[in-house]
């Protein structure tokens, strides 16, 4: 296991602020306009400026968390993130991106939490445990699904991709987004789960659209092999 020192973290942020040119920040130091707002799991493995080869600042909004989830509970109802919404409502942002990837330890996590019949697992800490909770029942919805079949390692991965398409949805569906606002799903394979290029993402809904011949109309000429489901439409 790698250990890290606070000399090392020193040491990696003077590369990075020796790297950058003096007006780096010239454009963005008093407002930001992002052009993306991308929501992706929490994971070491998966970087959201690296997927999207993001180098410049105030291009890429990333936002963070267990299961990807662009949901949060406020008084007793689900509603949009304040983490998420905020660089929607707030920032002009015209396109919001759902990031899963393959081999997802949260939506193992309450898929092990379902089957064991658990409230979200109470050996688990509070907050980790509240964000398992909220994907029980996109999991529980998903294995009542007939789509949804396989062994174990495949099921995880199509359960991920399931619980894109719920948080797609729920960006659709919510008042709280405008109706101009795009909102793509992308699961990040870096398992060869969905072909053989590592650290791509593949494309699964678009609009609410998830048939794939009709995602292939979306993307560019010669990106058809990034659009790919697990799922039947």
């Amino acid at each position: 296991m790698p250990e890290a020192t606070l000399a090392e973290l020193l040491e990696r942020n003077e590369r990075h602020a020796s790297s950058l040119a003096a007006d780096h920040f010239a454009d963005v130091e008093a407002s930001q306009s992002p052009a993306v707002v991308s929501v992706c799991c929490s994971d070491s493995r998966v970087s959201q400026e690296g997927m999207w080869d993001a180098s410049e600042p105030g291009w890429l909004f990333s936002v963070g968390n267990i299961g990807n989830q662009v949901w949060d509970e406020v008084d007793g109802e689900r509603v949009v993130g304040g983490d998420v919404c905020y660089p929607i409502r707030f920032t002009d942002t015209r396109l919001a991106v759902v990031v899963g990837h393959t081999g997802c330890g949260a939506v193992t996590a309450a898929l092990e939490s379902v089957e064991q019949g658990e409230d979200g697992g109470a050996e688990l800490p509070a907050g980790v445990a509240a964000r398992v909770r909220s994907l029980r029942p996109v999991v529980e919805a998903g294995l009542a699904d007939d789509r949804v079949d396989g062994d174990r390692g495949s099921l995880v991965d199509q359960l991920v991709e399931y619980n894109v398409d719920r948080q797609v949805e729920f960006l659709l569906e919510s008042d709280d987004v405008p109706d101009e606002e795009t909102v793509a799903g992308f699961v990040y394979d870096f398992q060869g789960v969905y072909g053989d290029v590592r650290g791509r993402c593949y494309l699964v809904n678009y609009q609410g659209e998830t048939d794939p011949d009709a995602l292939a109309s979306f993307v560019p000429d010669g990106y058809e092999t990034h659009v790919k489901r697990l799922l039947a439409p």
